[in-house]
């Protein structure tokens, strides 16, 4: 009978059970932004699995533990060690006050690939032109403590007080002005609102606890982590082409190619016959197919892209 302590094949299995075993406990973001973090990881190669009422994901990476949290609470529980990363927006980094390892910035929102602002917004009739007219007025905002930073760098004293919900609706009613999170601004105008000055660019980063970052198996898992997703974003908006094109026509064909760098151009069986390739905007297809295809190409392909890493 094989000795489990010396049996190489046991002791195998044994390391092998061990370091599966390793684990990165991963925060994501609850509410908004929970399907779109989902689908970016999707297109990173994990796929996140979670029903409505369930805070507790599940994925195809067994060394990934999922909690989904609000974005407002999650710079504090990474910092605090409950989780060794998560991803949330910069503002309520800031918000939050605390100290932790900012892994990369991930340029996704809810309903976009830009960065989205906090702005100082009142009423279409308001007398109030700039943040100097706030003095003695009353603001409404969930990012309380970054607007008090802003009046008080300002020099202005307002009773900011913290808003839960409907924050629009109170503008020129409850109180005087509010400090609220717009992509387009359309949601201020459906509103009566106008736009007095902007306080801040927010944009998701993807965050990291101190000590988790010192942990080499945990650094490099999010290191690994942050270029998949990197990625996934990067090809955003991006497609692939693949055609043939005989010698004589090439020059034409590469003068309309907007490659990223350069075409990858590899000969073909049949001589004076060459392959291209190359990454471009898929906004840009419907307008370069036509014209490739009278300057001599042939055999057009164009195909998704779901990273890109350069």
């Amino acid at each position: 009978m094989a000795n489990p302590l010396t049996d190489g094949r046991h002791y195998k299995k044994n390391k092998e059970s061990m370091v599966s075993e390793k684990k990165l406990k991963l925060g994501l973001p609850k509410g908004s932004l929970q399907e779109s973090t989902f689908e970016i990881f999707k297109k990173a190669g994990i796929r996140v699995y979670a029903s409505d009422r369930s805070y507790f994901p599940s994925s195809d990476d067994d060394e990934l533990e999922i909690m989904l949290v609000r974005s407002q609470e999650m710079a504090r529980y990474v910092a605090d060690g409950v989780f060794d990363a998560g991803l949330t927006g910069y503002d309520w980094i800031l918000e939050a006050g605390v100290d932790v390892h900012e892994v990369c910035e991930l340029l996704y929102a809810k309903s976009g690939f830009r960065p989205v602002r906090w702005v100082l917004a009142v009423p279409n009739d308001s007398p109030i032109k700039s943040v100097k007219d706030l003095d003695g007025k009353r603001v409404a905002t969930e990012l309380v403590g970054v607007v008090k930073d802003y009046l008080a760098k300002h020099k202005v004293k307002a009773d900011v007080e913290f808003s839960w919900g409907a924050t629009e609706a109170k503008a020129g009613i409850l109180v005087d002005a509010i400090v609220e999170l717009t992509e387009s601004g359309s949601s201020l105008r459906a509103n009566k609102l106008r736009i007095v000055e902007e306080l801040l660019q927010s944009s998701t980063r993807f965050i990291s606890n101190r000590d988790a970052w010192k942990d080499l198996w945990k650094r490099e898992k999010m290191e690994n982590l942050a270029m998949l997703l990197q990625g996934a974003l990067a090809a955003e908006g991006m497609v692939g082409l693949k055609l043939n094109v005989e010698q004589k026509n090439l020059a034409a064909v590469m003068k309309l190619l907007p490659a990223m760098k350069k075409p990858t151009i590899s000969p073909l069986s049949d001589s004076g016959w060459s392959a291209l390739e190359v990454i471009i905007e898929e906004k840009t297809v419907k307008r370069l197919l036509p014209q490739l295809k009278r300057a001599g190409a042939q055999g057009i392909i164009e195909y998704p892209l779901n990273k890109l890493i350069p």
